[in-house]
């Protein structure tokens, strides 16, 4: 957007916002300015207030020299200017080839009207107009990052905010800034959280002052201007209602993410939300994010190491970490099976060429293992997995071999999983960044990530899985029938290969390949796939994780066997039952990075999972 563009547009906003505040004047603190006329676009109600602000909007960008969309609470997404208007899909659009100059547009606007409607309804003066301007990009979607212009005016007490990207921002021409508090229990605080949001509640009542005013635009600026120091909406906030505050926020020097710390850059949508995080500055906003993630993190004194024990290079890697754990005045504690190893390694006259040979194989870490320090007596620290006292465990291998470890393990020690496997979606540090992930971890910028397990009961015993129980004959080829009930409702009667009953950290594995859904492992629910069902009509189910799950076996003289996260198989008989239920002991996995676990289901199976390089298979 040049200079040109970006008076018109700025003019415009102008005329727009003077207009929308004289429409609407008659209209503040009359009851009958709340009738609900229609639905929005958005699928919220529409207020006759809302109606006469768009209205005022569409008129004026209609009859603008320049072609516009727009995207708007109310009406939806049009194509205004030259005396027309059209409705479209801005998605649609933008994938458009076939428009010539003429017909492109120069702008997106994206507005909402009356922002705090109830507030103009009953005269508070925290109402206002938001308007975003946002280039127009060639061959790709729209999003937050092409927002250039940003305008909010409070129409209850005439404060005007505005700024262009990269220039600033200011109040009523004057440049503003956040303030300087860092500390979460002197914090202002604005929003709205969550019924049931624990974390929420718990950021709440550490602030010094909660402020709920009903504008989601105004409480957003200002935190730009310093009035408030943080403000959070995790409900999910309309895009055109953080469209123009975001730029403004931004622009005065403050941080606005989603939940999880990631920089906000949905595309422009009438139907996009997002969970929204804004702060004044960088240290508020991590506490913020750690508490709203419950990441809070305790000092590493003593690490645990458990490793892949059949091949070089997860014993050579396990001796460098042991080795800079040592020095970096940690104690550490090995794995009795991997103590042995390290030992015969150590003692091995071939020790150097096996060293040089696993280098040449795994080019990529190959660095790090130049000068591994062998003068460790490795016994002397080691002891059997299940009487591991420790802060953290390190483990190196697949997710097999952190699924092995975390089911002998006390199940309150996080662990750090090195990606030495193939997919790794719980191992999720790649082995070539793992000291720089472990110098984060030691200085304490990590998080704990929460994952759910299943507790397995049938015929008095107990077994645990993290990510899924399957059950299936031991013959293969030969089918079982099941009835599956949820707190004591039969919901199916199936004939199948087999059953799968997996929690959201597992639907990333068999039950995928099985045709489950990839569920986000904070869901609170269980997924139940039966295995090449005989029955058309026979389909994944997702349950809630406080239901109890029972399978029974219908077919006489058919035994079953059950594998808890492909470690432990039990048998079951004809109509013995197999209960599930959720365990009352989680899983924590220390995390360094903020990457939500879409991108990484994407980062992940975008090769079927198999690196590039054979070697890793």
């Amino acid at each position: 957007m040049d200079a040109q563009d970006k008076k018109i547009a700025t003019d415009l906003c102008y005329e727009i916002i003077k207009e929308v505040s004289r429409a609407i004047r008659p209209y503040v603190g009359k009851p009958e300015s709340g009738e609900k006329i229609k639905m929005g676009a958005d699928g919220t109600p529409t207020s006759l207030i809302d109606i006469v602000a768009e209205e005022k909007v569409i008129n004026i960008l209609k009859n603008a020299p320049v072609l516009s969309y727009i995207v708007s609470e109310e009406i939806g997404e049009l194509k205004l200017g030259k005396g027309t208007k059209r409705s479209i899909s801005l998605t649609h659009e933008l994938r458009r080839d076939d428009l010539d100059d003429e017909e492109k547009p120069r702008f997106i606007f994206l507005v909402d009207p009356v922002d705090g409607t109830s507030n103009a309804i009953k005269e508070i003066p925290a109402f206002g107009i938001s308007i975003a301007v946002a280039n127009v990009p060639e061959g790709r979607l729209a999003t937050l990052n092409d927002v250039e212009l940003g305008f909010i005016s409070n129409f209850g007490n005439g404060n005007f905010f505005e700024a262009e990207k990269g220039k600033g921002c200011w109040l009523n021409n004057e440049e503003v800034h956040p303030s300087n508090i860092v500390n979460i229990s002197n914090i202002t605080l604005g929003g709205f959280t969550k019924s049931g949001t624990s974390e929420a509640s718990q950021l709440v009542d550490n602030a010094r002052r909660m402020r709920v005013l009903g504008s989601v635009v105004l409480e957003i600026s200002y935190v730009a201007s310093g009035r408030y120091d943080a403000f959070i909406d995790l409900r999910g906030s309309r895009i055109i209602d953080i469209a123009a505050s975001k730029l403004i926020l931004e622009e005065a020097g403050g941080i606005i993410t989603d939940k999880y710390g990631e920089k906000l850059n949905n595309k422009l949508s009438i139907h996009e939300r997002t969970i929204v995080v804004a702060a004044n500055n960088k240290i508020l906003h991590k506490q913020m994010i750690d508490t709203l993630n419950n990441n809070q993190t305790d000092f590493i004194g003593k690490v645990g190491i458990v490793g892949r024990i059949d091949q070089n290079r997860s014993i050579l890697f396990s001796a460098k970490i042991i080795d800079y754990l040592l020095t970096n005045g940690r104690e550490v504690v090995i794995e009795t099976r991997l103590a042995r190893k390290l030992k015969d390694l150590k003692e091995n006259p071939k020790l150097d060429r096996i060293i040089e040979k696993t280098k040449r194989k795994y080019p990529d870490i190959a660095p790090l293992l130049d000068n591994i320090n062998f003068n460790i007596d490795y016994q002397q620290i080691s002891c059997g997995i299940f009487d591991f006292e420790c802060d953290m465990a390190v483990v190196l291998g697949g997710d097999g071999t952190l699924l092995r470890a975390q089911s002998k393990m006390k199940p309150e020690t996080p662990i750090f999983g090195v990606n030495m496997g193939t997919v790794g979606f719980l191992t999720e540090i790649e082995a070539k960044d793992t000291f720089s992930a472990l110098e984060e971890v030691l200085k304490g910028n990590y998080y704990k990530e929460q994952r759910s397990k299943l507790v397995v009961s049938h015929e008095n015993h107990n077994y645990s899985a993290m990510n899924e129980v399957v059950i299936m004959t031991e013959k293969p080829a030969k089918m079982l029938h099941f009835e599956i009930q949820v707190d004591g409702e039969i919901i199916e009667e199936v004939r199948a290969d087999g059953l799968i009953v997996s929690t959201p950290s597992g639907s990333t594995a068999y039950a995928m390949s099985a045709g489950g859904p990839i569920v986000d492992p904070k869901v609170g629910g269980f997924i139940i796939i039966p295995i090449c069902p005989y029955k058309l009509g026979a389909r994944p189910f997702i349950v809630s994780d406080n239901s109890e799950i029972t399978v029974k076996l219908l077919k006489k003289g058919k035994t079953a066997v059950f594998v808890m996260d492909g470690q432990l198989n039990e048998e079951a008989e004809y109509e013995e039952e197999i209960k599930f239920k959720k365990s009352d002991k989680d899983v924590y996995l220390i995390r360094t990075s903020t990457k939500y676990f879409y991108k990484k289901v994407k980062d992940k199976l975008s090769e079927g999972g198999i690196h590039k390089d054979n070697s890793w298979c």
